[in-house]
């Protein structure tokens, strides 16, 4: 079965959430779940919000949609804008909003499907 989603439509409800929400944020599976090997999320950050420092679940990149965006990883840091893709460092890492952002966060597990 194939859809189409709008990313850009789903990027601005997402942050109109966030920027009501008291932590600043609002997430949204896209694609995937624990049946799937890819898992795609689209987080909406506030401007100057922040997730916290985590592990890396696996092979991953963020695409960003909307805004700019700070990733941190020990003493490196990355900053990128709309239309730009990071690719996440398996180090602990952060992510800040410089702007009202949003990103697509896409995440390859390393999972086998069930067939």
């Amino acid at each position: 079965m194939t859809s189409t989603t709008s990313l850009t439509a789903l990027a601005d409800s997402q942050l109109a959430i966030a920027r009501e929400a008291s932590a600043g944020r609002s997430a949204v599976t896209v694609f995937g779940g624990q049946e799937h090997d890819l898992r795609q999320t689209l987080i909406a950050l506030a401007d100057g919000r922040t997730l916290g420092e985590h592990e890396s679940p696996g092979e991953a990149t963020l695409q960003v949609l909307r805004g700019r965006v700070r990733l941190h990883a020990g003493d490196d840091s990355w900053e990128a804008a709309e239309g730009e893709l990071l690719v996440i460092p398996a180090a602990r890492h952060d992510l800040t909003a410089l702007t009202d952002a949003a990103v697509l966060l896409t995440v390859a597990t390393g999972a086998i499907p069930a067939h």
